[in-house]
């Protein structure tokens, strides 16, 4: 009998042992229910050396340490989709900037349209990388992104009283007219928005900012800006002209193709001249109530409809027309809005692509930071989180670190994203990470 005991006692010591050992690496390997606990310092990507050199006081200081990861993560478990999002606690943890941070800056209040349809983490940081208190942000979610997608931005937007989604979405086609609908009924909610705002600017979800908001003030308020449109462009050159010339049709959410055997198209309406530019543009307010009122205008659109990519000639086209509000009639390419590193400039404008290239445009790499930084553009284009996230990481600390120094107001401790060296523990401690 006391042999029966013995044996049962080991076999109940073993059995313990055993479901101590199971628990151990059942709680090692399963992920936290809190977000936060995966986005901890520790969990986060370093800086390169490369990205090291570009950042402020890191000569003979200790490395910077970055305190924001995996932000699409974070965002869908902490309940963007089918629960309620604890919004305060996300604008301190995904590092909002939320007060305005110069008097010059809240005199001069900007609005924004994002077009949008996938990468979720990039559209969280280009937003909190934009986002002002005092300026407008309305968000177009192309209608055939993924559902889990929307619903995320839907409850990231109800997160902030001055940004929005626009009231009707499109299904955006590639260089069709449903991109150039999409930017227009943004606009048609700006417009009717409570918000002041001075001028307006159009970004897509691989956007990101290389000027800070005050640059963005001080450059749209210089004295060859203050009262003009920006829409760099040219007349329409031959090489372009079968744009306008033939007739297109757009196969809803697929390509633009043309329309064998149709006429080509008549000439454009009230005999204006259609120029060629870029799809982006910074816009006086009053342009864009023109835009939306205008006979001529809306005749140009209409007109429009049946073109190939109608945003590269509409914008700078009715920019050219005398009568229109802040008309920049001799402009040419003149207005630094996008750095962008086309295949077919290489050598030229550029030093090549050190990520690679997609439609003849770069995914930028790491090691074209330097020509980012030093053409010195509003924004850049393009990045992409998962392919080449140092490149993003880096810009992004930087131009966090950028609009921090220009503030004249106390800074917020989790308006940081990353800190260097021995100042993590005390980081930490401030924002409750």
């Amino acid at each position: 009998m006391l042999q029966l005991e013995g044996t049962k006692c080991s076999f109940l010591f073993c059995l313990g042992i055993c479901m101590f050992i199971c628990s151990v690496i059942y709680l090692s390997t399963k992920a936290p229910t809190d977000p936060q606990a995966q986005h901890g310092p520790l969990g986060c990507r370093p800086f390169s050396q490369y990205c090291q050199a570009f950042l402020p006081s890191t000569d003979g200081s200790p490395a910077w340490q970055r305190h924001d990861c995996q932000v699409e993560s974070y965002l869908l478990g902490m309940g963007g989709v089918g629960g309620d999002l604890d919004c305060s606690r996300l604008v301190r943890e995904l590092h909002f900037v939320t007060s305005p941070l110069s008097r010059e800056e809240e005199d001069y209040p900007l609005a924004f349209i994002l077009t949008v349809h996938k990468e979720l983490e990039l559209l969280v940081r280009l937003l909190r990388a934009i986002y002002a208190p005092q300026n407008v942000y309305c968000i177009h979610v192309d209608v055939k992104a993924p559902q889990e997608y929307s619903e995320a931005v839907d409850s990231l937007v109800g997160c902030f009283p001055n940004v929005f989604l626009v009231s009707r979405s499109e299904m955006v086609t590639y260089a069709g007219y449903s991109r150039l609908q999409a930017d227009i009924n943004c606009m048609r909610d700006l417009v009717a928005s409570p918000v002041p705002w001075r001028k307006v600017v159009n970004l897509c979800g691989q956007d990101f900012p290389v000027k800070s908001n005050l640059e963005l003030v001080r450059y749209m308020q210089s004295k060859k800006w203050r009262d003009r449109n920006m829409t760099p462009g040219i007349k329409q050159p031959a090489s372009m002209r079968h744009r306008t010339q033939l007739r297109y049709r757009e196969i809803r959410g697929f390509l633009v193709a043309p329309k064998r055997g149709a006429p080509k198209k008549g000439a454009p309406p009230h005999g204006v001249q259609i120029y060629f530019g870029t799809a982006y543009y910074a816009l006086t307010r009053t342009f864009v109530e023109f835009v939306l009122r205008s006979q001529v205008s809306r005749d140009l659109l209409e007109w429009s409809k049946d073109t190939f990519s109608p945003d590269e000639h509409y914008w700078v086209t009715l920019n050219h027309i005398k009568e229109a509000p802040g008309s920049h009639v001799d402009g040419g390419w003149s207005g630094e809005i996008r750095a962008i590193k086309w295949r077919d400039q290489e050598g030229m404008e550029h030093n090549g692509c050190k990520g690679r290239y997609v439609r003849d445009i770069c995914i930028y790499g790491l090691e074209d930071l330097q020509w980012i930084i030093n053409r010195n553009s509003m924004f850049a284009n393009k990045f992409e989180s998962k392919t080449f996230p140092d490149a993003l990481d880096c810009l992004e600390q930087w131009h966090r670190e950028k609009v921090l120094q220009q503030a004249t107001v106390p800074i917020q401790s989790w308006w940081q994203l990353a800190t260097q060296g021995n100042k993590t523990g005390l980081f930490n401690a401030t924002v409750g990470l």
